[in-house]
């Protein structure tokens, strides 16, 4: 293994997209949203992992900090008991080495106040917070490295100001991509075929899609924005409304579109690892994504839904209907088969070899776009040595 936790030989035959296959730990210097900002009162604390980095956050007059949750001294994590005994410090539970939320500097050991170690020089690592659509966001990134905009690592739309947006957030036992391959897949809406949602919001869901002959994706990017693979839904992709094994049928779902709601338009994967499908689950809707890599089996499924609304009381109106209809159909009964296949996934690629071995067919051409694109356009492969800094 190497400094990714990928087999060099199996690296050697993926040079198509190797810094993909070779990104177990997900990409570095990238934003990534990692808590709800609900769940991080004032002067409490959080936490999380992140590319395999242990996380602790706080919350001071209102603006969130984080700090790599591992002591200097003997490598503790300081959110096994945290100590708060003054305002903008954080204090290990074991030693009692104390340090600044703002910067992360060492500025005393309570249990030996007289100590030497405290110079001004040493600390924990500090990572870059912003909150933005009730989320907290964290740049996993080299502290020279130049901070580029939030607006670059999250799909179109999702900072609009009108935008209201609601979320989820749930753990799920895969590595990071195969959520974003499941997300992509143009086929696997195959098993979504029984889904109450679909009666529920009076839909027309094919078994799949496939391409035509015409290339069905395009690259898109923006000078301020973020760059991403786009699937469009019109003439270059063909539904399946059957199914047929040896030219029988065996499966056929409704295909009478009158009066359904024609629903997405456009489905995207965006830089470094963020859906977006345009609209869904209704024709005043989008769901925005994202997988983000907790380690190298594990990531954060964080969902979200968003409605454009005019004023306060379109807001509450949006929250009541997420919570009395989206959260349940949406999210947890649609999106529900959605985690059972990632983590299927996982075992099946779980010794990499698979990423050699995988039978790719014409409908993946979309997720092929993606790992190439990534692969050409990510800010750095996060490795095992980077949490050692």
């Amino acid at each position: 293994m190497n400094d990714t936790l990928v087999d060099p030989a199996i690296l050697e035959k993926v040079r198509g997209w190797r810094p993909y296959v070779e990104a177990k730990l997900g990409f570095r210097n990238h934003w990534y949203p990692i808590l709800q900002s609900t769940n991080l009162a004032e002067g409490g604390t959080a936490t999380a992992t992140l590319c395999g980095e242990p996380l602790i956050f706080t919350r001071l007059d209102g603006v969130v900090y984080c700090l790599r949750d591992r002591c200097l001294h003997r490598g503790v994590r300081f959110s096994k008991k945290p100590e708060c005994h003054a305002k903008g410090s954080l204090t290990c539970w074991y030693h009692g080495y104390t340090y600044r939320w703002r910067d992360g500097r060492l500025t005393d050991v309570i249990a030996a106040p007289n100590t030497k170690i405290v110079d001004g020089r040493r600390g924990v690592r500090t990572f870059p917070v912003q909150e933005a659509k009730g989320l907290v966001f964290v740049f996993m990134g080299d502290a020279a490295q130049a901070l580029p905009a939030l607006a670059t690592d999250v799909p179109p739309k999702f900072l609009d100001e009108d935008l209201h947006v609601m979320s989820k957030l749930r753990i799920v036992r895969s590595n990071w991509r195969h959520g974003v391959e499941n997300g992509f897949d143009t086929t696997h809406i195959y098993i979504h075929r029984e889904s109450r949602l679909i009666q529920e919001n009076n839909l027309v869901l094919p078994l799949g899609f496939a391409p035509s002959a015409a290339k069905s994706w395009h690259i898109e990017e923006s000078p301020a924005g973020p760059v991403g693979v786009v699937e469009d839904y019109g003439p270059n992709v063909v539904p399946a409304f059957e199914g047929r094994i040896e030219g029988r049928t065996v499966l056929k779902v409704p295909s009478d579109i009158e009066g359904k709601n024609l629903v997405p338009h456009t489905i995207s994967m965006w830089l470094p690892c963020a859906l977006a499908v345009d609209p869904w689950p209704d024709p005043a809707t989008i769901q925005m994504e994202w997988y983000v890599p907790v380690d190298a089996t594990t990531h954060l499924y964080v969902q979200t839904l968003g409605k454009r609304v005019a004023d306060d009381a379109g807001r509450r109106e949006f929250q009541r209907e997420y919570h009395n209809r989206w959260e349940h159909y949406a999210f947890d009964e649609f999106n529900g088969p959605d985690i059972w296949a990632r983590e299927a996934a996982e075992e099946g690629y779980a010794s990499d070899h698979h990423w050699v071995d995988e039978a790719l067919f014409e409908a993946d051409e979309n997720i092929i776009a993606f790992r190439r694109l990534v692969s050409e356009r990510n800010r750095g492969v996060q490795r095992l040595s980077d949490l050692r800094e």
